[in-house]
């Protein structure tokens, strides 16, 4: 971590500001848009323009790191027909753009490797995140059979998986290996596996829905066993330089689910194969990947990263209605977390990087905005003096005449 960093010589800078060195990636700032889906890929699930407008705007908004959405590392492991794929060349060349982009801007972009499990072949968020009705499949949604660890649907209505041999467990592994291989070959600057929300490898290492008798069941080790051996595979894929991320649910929500004990041990497993960075989620076990049995408040999750943090002694990214500067700050000053992931409060305002700045003190006069923008907010300041602050907040004083 950066301490006594300043802004101009004049005052400290805030510590959301600093960069952040993780392996050979120096991120500009904390502050990172984590993955989203959005079901919006181009034909062959490549990333087309809507993808480059959608993430181009975080980078133009000042965000260190952007990731792409959760993206499938096999066909039948979509979330839906609509999911961004990265099994193939033209899925790997359609990155390429969006990758170029987002580098020249100076924010580091990664991508999210996901396996939607026996959440595969269900709605879209807008649908409802459910299984999919006879609507959607009149409206000519496609379906298919899902695959998970055993043969046991994620609830009541939900399609039916075909549990996994344990030979197609092993074979997974390569799965994984190849989208990572080609996430390199894309040129993302880092990549995150996603064992969180109920999808294929949170299965797995779920009580609730792990019943295999087999290597890769029973207990806790036996359950961690795919999902770390698809992160060594992964890392390996990797150059040194490259930072891995795992996103995890830190707990189900559920009396017999997955805990935050657990979470800690999967921590420490995944630090010893090279993982650099947990982001901390949590739920979706049963039902809709949103759909968590954990009350929600201001930072819920938090406590979540900081355990992590302190007892597995890893980085760790802190995400979860955290909607002002000040609250940000306070998570990297208390030593909770390293990194703030802002997800739909970015969607709010995908300026909201920048604004905090300015609400932290720094940016005064623009300097840290693209200069394309920076240069005509500059030059409204002198404008705005008497009457507004130089964020156009506008200043009354007395009574408005009517």
């Amino acid at each position: 971590m950066m301490d006594g960093s300043t802004n101009g010589g004049q005052m400290p800078s805030p510590m959301l500001f600093q960069p952040l060195a993780v392996r050979g990636l120096t991120l500009k700032n904390r502050l990172v848009v984590p993955p989203m889906v959005h079901y919006r890929c181009d034909p062959g699930h490549t990333c087309g323009t809507f993808h480059l407008v959608h993430l181009g705007r975080y980078a133009l908004g000042g965000f260190g790191l952007v990731f792409v959405e959760a993206t499938g590392v096999e066909e039948i492991g979509l979330i839906n027909e609509h999911d961004l794929g990265i099994w193939n060349e033209a899925q790997v060349e359609s990155f390429k753009p969006l990758i170029a982009f987002m580098k020249r801007q100076g924010t580091a972009i990664g991508i999210q490797l996901a396996h939607g499990g026996r959440k595969s072949s269900s709605q879209t968020a807008m649908q409802g995140m459910g299984p999919l009705t006879e609507e959607n499949l009149k409206a000519g949604d496609k379906i298919w059979q899902p695959v998970g660890p055993t043969a046991e649907p994620v609830a009541k209505g939900w399609l039916t998986p075909r549990q996994l041999t344990t030979e197609e467990c092993k074979a997974m592994v390569g799965t994984w290996a190849k989208a990572a291989r080609n996430a390199v070959a894309a040129g993302f600057d880092t990549i995150e596996i996603h064992t969180a929300h109920g999808y294929l490898l949170a299965s797995f290492l779920s009580p609730v829905s792990n019943t295999r008798n087999d290597e890769y069941g029973g207990d806790r080790a036996g359950r961690m066993g795919l999902p770390l051996e698809i992160a060594e595979a992964v890392r390996r894929e990797m150059p040194a330089s490259m930072p891995l991320f795992v996103r995890v649910s830190s707990v189900d929500g559920t009396q017999k689910g997955w805990n935050m004990d657990d979470t800690v041990v999967f921590a420490r497993e995944l630090k010893a194969r090279g993982v650099d960075v947990i982001d901390c989620s949590s739920g979706g076990i049963a039902g809709a990947a949103t759909a968590a049995q954990v009350p929600r408040s201001l930072g819920f999750q938090v406590p979540f990263a900081e355990r992590v943090r302190k007892e597995a002694d890893i980085t760790t990214m802190a995400v979860g209605i955290i909607l002002e500067a000040q609250q940000a700050e306070a998570i990297l000053q208390n030593k909770q977390a390293d990194l703030v992931a802002i997800g739909r409060q970015s969607q709010f305002n995908p300026n909201i990087a920048h604004h905090w700045a300015h609400d932290l003190g720094i940016n005064a006069r623009f300097e840290d905005w693209s200069p394309e923008f920076g240069w005509w907010l500059e030059k409204r300041i002198r404008t705005l003096e008497g009457f507004a602050t130089p964020t156009g907040v506008v200043t009354h004083r007395g009574r408005i005449n009517q």
